[in-house]
């Protein structure tokens, strides 16, 4: 009997997770954002095209306007409504960016220079709210209360994030409930909005709103419990990012937070001086801190929060019919979570 072929490697080793399919479904759809997003920049005042131009320019996977294209169409939105909305998530989130990057004092994204780096920090902060006033003008030039309703309150709710994370920088003993909140409001907030934007552009019924509501914020608790996780991680320097920004900032994420719960009476005192006190951290300090962290096994419990609420959001997607925008929908989770490994 003739042997059959073996499989070669490529058959037989699955495909890596990527936003490939996605990117391919909303090719069309994002040319028309980036061509909006370059005619709103456009200012008489000379900084603010090049500032705004700057961060742009800087890359990124335009994770939350491509996740406002996909759900309209996974609706049924056959109009170009979701256009200007996806225009004004990517705008509500560049701001945001401008002005975490301020509050951080970082030099440093996606391996180029912070525009606070370059140009200081009033400008920035300036441009940063110029970019809420185009996104609010497009909420308004859309015509939606509901629309408008949505991406104002998620403004409000991610502010309030990063004001709540101001406040509780430090304190080593935050609750994990307190923590949830903070990456609720400062992350899943704006995930959550421009997924159901997408259901209210395709006038659907309340069920497919909330299915879409839950799938973003599960999806966005995902994406930061990953993003805290990798700041520990070895797996961060392979993307291209500095380990250990928030261990410098005095951050107490979850990794963070599990690992002082678990520990004994030495090893919170250690995270109480350099989370608590960062400016007397010395530079073996982030060594023991991943130490302790691999010690007790947090990066992978975040993890595994991270794969739980992307099943979470999995599921919600059940809600709609298969369908190639559904499918892309699950490779961003997948996507998402797999940045970790």
């Amino acid at each position: 009997m003739t042997a059959l072929p073996l499989p070669s490697v490529a058959e037989t080793t699955p495909a890596e997770p990527s936003l490939d399919r996605a990117k391919h479904l909303v090719a069309d759809d994002m040319a028309k954002v980036n061509a909006l997003i370059l005619d709103r920049l456009q200012s008489e005042v000379g900084m603010i095209p090049e500032l705004a131009r700057h961060l742009i320019a800087a890359g990124g996977k335009r994770i939350r306007p491509t996740l406002t294209l996909l759900s309209a169409r996974l609706a049924g939105h056959a109009g170009d409504r979701h256009i200007g909305l996806a225009t004004s998530v990517e705008f509500i989130h560049t701001a945001t960016l401008l002005h975490d990057d301020v509050v951080d004092e970082s030099d440093l994204r996606r391996g180029r220079s912070t525009a606070n780096a370059l140009w200081g920090n009033k400008a920035p902060v300036l441009v940063g709210d110029f970019l809420f006033s185009r996104a609010f003008q497009l909420m308004v030039q859309d015509g939606s209360l509901r629309v408008l309703e949505l991406l104002s309150n998620a403004s409000a709710v991610i502010a309030e994030g990063e004001v709540a994370q101001l406040m509780t920088a430090g304190e080593v003993g935050t609750t994990e409930a307190a923590y949830f909140e903070v990456i609720k409001a400062k992350t899943a907030a704006l995930f959550r909005a421009a997924c159901q934007i997408g259901a209210v552009v395709a006038e659907r019924e309340a069920e497919a709103e909330q299915a879409l509501e839950v799938y973003g914020e599960e999806l966005g608790i995902a994406f930061q419990l990953v993003d805290d996780a990798l700041d520990y991680s070895a797996r961060e320097a392979m993307l291209g990012k500095t380990i250990g920004d928030d261990f410098r900032e005095g951050k107490a994420s979850l990794p963070v937070l599990l690992a002082y719960a678990r520990g004994d009476a030495d090893e919170r005192a250690f995270w109480e001086r350099v989370i608590g006190a960062p400016e007397n951290q010395a530079p073996p300090d982030l060594a023991e801190a991943q130490r302790l962290l691999d010690k007790h096994r947090t990066l992978e419990a975040t993890f595994a929060r991270a794969r739980a609420s992307g099943e979470r959001a999995r599921t919600a997607l059940r809600t709609f019919a298969p369908s190639p925008h559904r499918d892309a929908m699950e490779d961003v989770i997948d996507f998402s979570i797999a940045r970790a490994f």
